[in-house]
């Protein structure tokens, strides 16, 4: 394994840095073992998946959330982990599920997972179907096939008796598909597990040949605009102005001509409404206006999503357009407001240097080398919230399938056991007494 050279110089958190280890370029007789592990283990974590899969978890179906991480309780105290369950009643959201094990050799490590699924209990895909090596089944690779990756990974470790005094959490949510609000509620205690990790793994599903190492944050945007209503045959009198759609098209067309070249940055104006007499419902998104076209606008509302690859390009592009929306066409007036949802996962040197141990880890299954997602491709995601408080992190490391958040969500299976004995020797590598570690923050 070849340990990166970046690790000695991270700076995410100070005199935080992961030790050296000797080179190693094949697997050990103990890294062997587990690989047969996960073989042996397969069949089983198949059934558990098609289990769990069968058990409709869609967000606001409460019941079955709970029965999904219900589902996984046995099995990790099985393994030695403290399992509890965090209710999220408070903000209309099932729960989380948590298991803890407690130790101190290697990286403290944080497993990430989701319990839910975007598919309503009263829905027409609810079942598990399997064709040879393709699944078809609501969340099986959205992600329940990533669930059933961390825990296998876990059990293939402890069967061999190799989690030792290893310091791992397992985080799986209630609500990734849909987050209860407000975000500072429902994500607490996932924060409050990031902030004594070292590194964080998400197992959303992954792509051959990449993992993911940055995530663009999202945030929202409301631009309100004002004009005086009038007459039109005295639009753009001294008096009357410009009125309200017209501002609103300048400041839309100002945002796009500052901003629209940035890398990573994107802004999207989703719903307008503009006229006479305006009403929009923020919560809703949608909206109604009344105008005539011989009368000037007195009110224009657009809601906006931004997405940004860190919270100073988030920052830079508020204050930008902040200073748009202030320079007026005469007689009218705009606000603007923003909305935090997700933070960015920035690509930074921690997480370029976990990525070249996975990568490492990868090769020696000979599953082939690992590099970097472009971050324009992925959304926000759990892991987004715990990356600002780790060394590193990364996301994607569940099997392989496509079509998420579709009735033709699919699974290729035995990439379960490929992402499985990954997760297993990173795992392993990463919490051993010798392997690359962090100091004491």
């Amino acid at each position: 394994m070849k340990i990166a050279t970046a690790l000695l110089s991270l700076v995410l958190v100070p005199v935080a840095a992961f030790a050296q280890t000797a080179p190693q370029v094949a697997l050990s007789q103990e890294e062997a073992a587990i690989v047969a592990r996960v073989e042996a283990n397969f069949d089983d974590s198949i059934t558990f998946l098609e289990n769990v899969v069968n058990i409709n978890s869609g967000t606001m179906n409460h019941e079955g959330v709970r029965e999904v991480g219900h589902a996984h309780t046995e099995p990790f105290e099985a393994l030695g982990f403290d399992v509890d369950w965090i209710e999220q009643d408070k903000v209309d959201r099932a729960g989380h599920f948590r298991a803890m094990k407690k130790g101190k050799t290697g990286a403290s490590l944080l497993l990430i997972g989701h319990l839910d699924t975007v598919f309503a209990k009263d829905g027409d895909f609810q079942e598990w179907r399997r064709d040879g090596d393709r699944a078809t089944g609501p969340g099986v690779v959205d992600m329940k096939g990533g669930n059933v990756a961390i825990l296998y990974a876990l059990k293939a470790l402890d069967d061999l008796g190799l989690i030792g005094d290893a310091n791992i959490t397992v985080f799986m949510t209630g609500d990734e598909e849909m987050s209860g609000k407000p975000i500072s509620k429902s994500r607490k205690d996932l924060l409050a597990v990031a902030k004594s990790a070292d590194v964080a793994l998400n197992f959303e599903g992954g792509a051959k040949g990449e993992v993911v190492t940055s995530r663009r944050g999202a945030s929202g945007w409301t631009l309100t605009t004002t004009g005086v209503r009038a007459h039109s045959s005295v639009v753009f009198s001294e008096e009357v102005g410009a009125g309200a759609i017209f501002e609103m098209g300048r400041i839309l067309n100002g945002f796009y001509e500052a901003l629209a070249d940035e890398e990573y940055l994107t802004f999207n104006p989703g719903v307008l409404v503009g006229g006479t007499d305006v009403m929009y419902d923020e919560t809703a998104t949608k909206g109604s206006a009344f105008g005539k076209t011989n009368v000037v606008a007195q009110k224009s509302v657009v809601d906006g999503g931004l997405r940004f690859i860190s919270e100073e390009q988030k920052e830079a592009a508020r204050a930008k357009m902040r200073e748009i929306v202030e320079a007026h066409l005469p007689q009218t007036g705009a606000e603007i407001s923003f909305q935090d949802s997700y933070p960015a996962m920035a690509p930074t040197q921690g997480n370029m240097a976990l990525l070249e141990i996975v990568s490492d880890v990868s090769e020696d299954l000979g599953q082939g080398p690992l590099k970097g997602n472009d971050p324009s491709k992925r959304g926000a995601a759990d892991i987004s919230f715990v990356a600002p408080h780790v060394l590193a992190s990364m996301d994607g490391l569940g099997p392989q399938g496509g079509n998420a958040h579709t009735p033709d969500e699919w699974l290729d299976v035995p990439s379960v056991k490929d992402a499985t004995a990954r997760a297993a020797l990173l795992i392993y590598r990463l919490t051993r007494e010798d392997a690359p570690r962090f100091a004491e923050h």
